[in-house]
């Protein structure tokens, strides 16, 4: 631990998002920070999320986005509203990286790629004299409350600091670092843990061989999901063993409550959701002229060969009479059997409830310790609602690292002008 005379030492444990932002806070603070990470370099799930494209935050009304946190609303709302959508954009410009809103809302880099802004971010960090402490693998606890890291070598390093700060991710990405390994060692310090699940993860379908088969990889392009009289318009794609995609991820906690229940659920998916029943019924209504049913289909319904598959799998005999079968095109029943496994998804449900810690997310048990990121018990759909949340959660914990430590929250800094003010201003 640091000397009376110097900044408190903090310590940050995990180096993704949620970790990062709560350096740069407490960086600019003028704290000494040390973040511990696993792997051999930081961010690594930031870069691999960002490979088809950063996905930041989301444009929509905020009251509207707020929703998307379900049960955890109430208490994300307000670490959110204390950096919205429009800081996370402003923040990303102050690294040098130009932002833009997609057709679909969400907000990416003009750079689209995880990578530059990275950079910008690390380059920033190093200015605050944030340090870091790579391959070094988070063991727990000491009997004095000291942390307990395996280093580089295999060596054993014990640290004390003034303050931790936990952001080790959920459990979806093992071998980027985000393993689930924490789960233990706060269990041993009699942290209650909610059990980490998939989340936005695909499904299994017991596809038939020909499905299989023929149509592994190929996408549903603009359809309509419902769920529990939810309805999700967007895209999903075929596998092996089942579906996924975007509109999939958007109803993932509901069919996965649904088949933890009853050990299934079943989707309604509209092929057309751009044509009424009686449109569709009319253009049905045509003749045939000796075409074979999947021709038909193509050309007087619009279908493609996967979604002409797609009613064959849910009705081997198709319906001869246009509007029963225009009504089995707006709603194909689909029996989800299962999903896929916590490593294959995109985040994780489950972590420490918000139960077990204080407004500031320093656990109850342990003062001086606190939890950000996917580690705490919340979920949401792919989006930019993910990284929103662990940023605003990251920020949050470190506002708390700093009333902890009785250090004001407003730092008379010209460097916190921007974005980050936001940060360190009292709610």
């Amino acid at each position: 631990m640091s000397s009376s005379s110097s900044p408190p030492e903090v310590a940050i444990v995990g180096g993704g998002p949620a970790g990062l932002i709560a350096a740069e806070v407490l960086g600019r603070a003028g704290l000494q920070v040390i973040v511990y990470d696993q792997m051999p370099s930081v961010g690594r799930k930031l870069l691999m999320a960002g490979r088809g494209g950063l996905n930041l935050t989301h444009s929509e009304e905020f009251g509207r986005f707020a929703t998307r946190y379900a049960e955890a609303q109430p208490r994300l709302q307000p670490l959110i509203e204390a950096f919205r959508p429009e800081d996370l954009r402003a923040w990303s410009e102050e690294l040098g990286q130009e932002t833009f809103v997609g057709s679909s809302g969400r907000v990416f880099p003009k750079a689209f790629k995880a990578s530059p802004l990275l950079r910008a971010w690390l380059s920033r960090l190093e200015t605050l004299g944030v340090r870091f402490a790579l391959r070094h693998r988070w063991q727990g606890f000491d009997e004095d409350g000291a942390l307990i890291f395996t280093g580089a070598a295999g060596e054993p390093v014990r640290v004390k600091p003034a303050a931790t700060l936990l952001a080790l991710g959920g459990a979806s990405w093992p071998r980027l670092g985000s393993d689930g390994t924490w789960v233990e060692p706060l269990s041993r310090q009699g942290v209650a843990i909610s059990p980490l699940r998939p989340a936005n993860m695909g499904f299994t379908v017991a596809w038939s061989e020909l499905m299989r088969s023929r149509f592994e990889g190929e996408p549903l392009k603009r359809i309509a999901l419902t769920f529990e009289s939810t309805t999700v318009k967007g895209e999903a794609i075929v596998t092996l063993d089942g579906i996924e995609g975007g509109a999939v991820y958007a109803l993932s906690a509901r069919l996965r409550s649904a088949i933890e229940r009853t050990g299934s659920a079943t989707l309604s998916l509209d092929l057309r959701p751009d044509l009424s029943e009686d449109v569709l019924a009319n253009r049905l209504s045509a003749p045939r002229k000796g075409q074979s049913a999947s021709t038909f289909l193509r050309k007087a319904g619009g279908l493609s060969p996967v979604g002409v598959a797609m009613l064959r799998e849910a009705s081997l005999a198709l319906p001869p009479e246009p509007e029963a079968l225009a009504r089995l095109i707006k709603a194909v029943p689909l029996t989800l059997t299962g999903t896929k496994s916590l490593d294959r998804a995109i985040s994780s449900a489950g972590g420490v409830p918000f139960g077990e810690v204080d407004e500031h997310l320093m656990l109850r048990r342990m003062p001086g310790v606190f939890v950000a990121g996917e580690m705490l018990d919340w979920e949401a759909p792919t989006g930019g609602y993910l990284l929103q949340a662990t940023f605003a959660t990251g920020i949050a914990a470190a506002r708390g690292v700093l009333a902890h430590l009785g250090i004001p929250s407003e730092i008379p800094d010209a460097a916190l002008t921007g974005s980050l003010s936001s940060a360190t201003r009292q709610t």
